[in-house]
């Protein structure tokens, strides 16, 4: 974790001497209670068959050894609400626990439960939270679950299969596994001798490309690929042939390579396994599974859905392509599957990575595609182009604005909401149809003293009409709508919708475009507001309709009677 540069190294250190003498009591006390319970258990007439949970025993001993087991959770809880690095939730005024994200970030000033208290992070509150799931559980519905390596597993022969595979670098599962293992170590190693017999969690078999483990990026990478390649070939080949095989990616990562165009060294080593394991994607699935109310997604540009990738064997009969056939290709199938994708309403921030699928698609659908040489299109040019036909495609789209937010967009591009130079805004003007007065007279920019810049949402009037705007763009409709939804809400940006009618529809479309120039841009506060409105949109097209329908006078609760 983050913590680590800040002199914590070790695990005690994330704890306080007064936490630690508390955990250390707690833990030391599962093993009193367990032979307590054992006690009690005979006392209550259950026998004991003498065998330990470990190895199927289901006496008193056993039960016992169960009970230990949820007490030693309830310790690993109290752990995690109760440390160093513990954030305070304003909001719900309470202690809220270390993992905001998948890691161990530094905290410089932490809240502090009372664990003798009844709150969160408290004893009684763990011990709730550990043991309530059992009152849900619906006897005699069974279930089974195995681990199995994934690579020689025999688990999945004629099944249908979806799977959430590890996120090549994004998490380390097993180094945040040893918070919880280090206390569950000390209550339960009589319990599991054997789980329990290594001071930490074992981490080589681990499919995470962590370069400190292997030695470098290379050596992460190649780890990665042929692990991913052995599992994803076990599943190709286990499959059942009547459905496709779905598997869960939410993976967020751009690198920029100067010649190829931009890729992403995560995605491509996946799909480099997934092909080479003989799939062929036929689909993708943009799900929505991350919750915007989680740390990560405070104030920055994360992930807003998991991509699911639909995926089947590859047919042996599979054609050999060139470069130029899969480019035409794309270019002949993208635009339709990204109309699709923004009818669905998914969110900008996830744009780029649902597209690649549809053109993954394309891509496997050949046995090779060769480039001008005659060598095989890496998985990563493969991707480089995707992303091309992707910004064309968008940049397509600007035909269906007005010539003052076409102006707009390419200066945006260029200069954000940054000052310019007046000749090179009139330049620009003159060669989108329009004119810098004009612009301005339209409500989109300043222009004095020889510069220019576009307005800022939060600096346009709050009592526009567009049905009085003698000048509309659409432009002017997008930030005006962000205004509205930053300063009244959802509520306040849908009385808005409903005044722009059948315009809202491409000011939505142009949220797009805007998110991703500022994505390319490196311009994250501007991207947040196009990703949070096309997310909103929903919900603000809902209200748009309701607002719009004539409502029921509601009488009142306690008529006054007539005298």
């Amino acid at each position: 974790g983050t913590c680590v540069p800040y002199g914590l190294t070790t695990w005690g250190d994330l704890f306080t001497p007064r936490q630690l003498v508390a955990l250390t009591t707690f833990s030391d006390l599962v093993g009193e209670a367990m032979q307590q319970v054992r006690r009690d258990a005979l006392a209550a007439g259950l026998p004991d068959d003498g065998k330990p949970l470990r190895d199927g025993g289901s006496g008193a001993t056993a039960y016992a050894e169960a009970v230990g087991v949820y007490l030693a959770f309830a310790v690993d809880r109290i752990a995690m609400t109760g440390n160093n690095l513990v954030r305070w939730n304003a909001v719900g005024e309470k202690a809220q626990h270390c993992f905001g994200r998948q890691a161990l970030p530094m905290m410089w000033d932490f809240g502090e439960p009372n664990f003798l208290g009844s709150a969160t992070g408290s004893l009684e509150a763990a011990v709730f939270y550990s043991f309530d799931p059992l009152n849900w559980m619906r006897p005699p519905v069974l279930g089974v679950g195995k681990q199995q390596d994934a690579a020689t597993q025999d688990g999945s022969i004629d099944k249908l299969i979806s799977t959430d595979p590890p996120y090549y670098d994004n998490i380390g599962y097993a180094d945040l596994s040893d918070f919880f293992y280090v206390w569950l170590r000390r209550s339960l190693r009589g319990v599991y001798p054997d789980l329990f017999a290594t001071l930490a969690v074992p981490k080589a078999e681990e499919l995470v490309a962590t370069p400190y483990r292997h030695g470098s990026k290379d050596k992460a990478e190649a780890f990665f690929l042929e692990g991913m390649t052995g599992a994803m070939q076990r599943l190709a080949e286990q499959a059942h042939p009547a459905f496709p095989v779905t598997i869960y990616y939410a993976f967020k990562q751009s690198e920029s390579a100067s010649d190829e165009g931009t890729a992403s060294t995560g995605w491509e080593t996946f799909l480099d396994a997934v092909i080479r394991a003989g799939f062929a994607i036929s689909g993708t699935w943009p799900i929505r599974t991350e919750m915007r109310t989680r740390q990560i997604a405070m104030e920055t540009n994360a992930l807003a859905s998991s991509i699911v990738l639909v995926c089947r064997p590859r047919s042996a009969n599979a054609p050999t392509a060139t470069r130029r056939e899969f480019l035409n290709a794309l270019k002949a199938e993208l635009p339709a599957a990204l109309a699709h994708l923004q009818r669905s309403n998914i969110a900008p921030v996830d744009l780029a990575q649902a597209a690649i699928g549809p053109g993954m698609a394309v891509y496997t659908r050949y046995a090779k595609v060769l480039d001008a040489q005659g060598a095989p299109l890496t998985v990563r040019e493969a991707l480089a182009l995707i992303n091309q036909v992707l910004d064309e495609t968008l940049a397509e789209q600007e035909g269906d604005f007005d010539a003052d937010s076409r102006f707009a967009i390419a200066w945006f591009e260029q200069h954000g909401f940054a000052e310019g130079e007046f000749g090179v805004a009139d330049v620009l003007a003159r060669a989108k149809n329009t004119s810098v007065d004009g612009l301005r007279e339209a409500g989109l920019l300043e222009s004095k003293r020889g510069k220019v810049r576009l307005l800022k949402a939060a600096e346009l009037p709050e009592d526009w009409d567009p049905a009085t705007d003698a000048r509309f763009t659409h432009w002017e409709a997008v930030h005006h709508l962000i205004r509205a939804l930053e300063s009244g809400g959802e509520s306040a940006a849908a009385a808005l919708v409903a005044r722009l009618g059948t315009r809202a529809e491409t000011a939505r479309e142009l949220a797009y475009r805007l998110y991703t120039v500022s994505e390319r841009k490196k311009r994250a506060a501007e991207a947040l507001q196009y990703n949070a409105l096309v997310q909103s949109w929903p919900e603000i097209a809902r209200l748009a309709r309701e607002d719009g329908k004539p409502r029921a006078e509601q009488a009142a609760l306690f008529e006054q009677a007539e005298e």
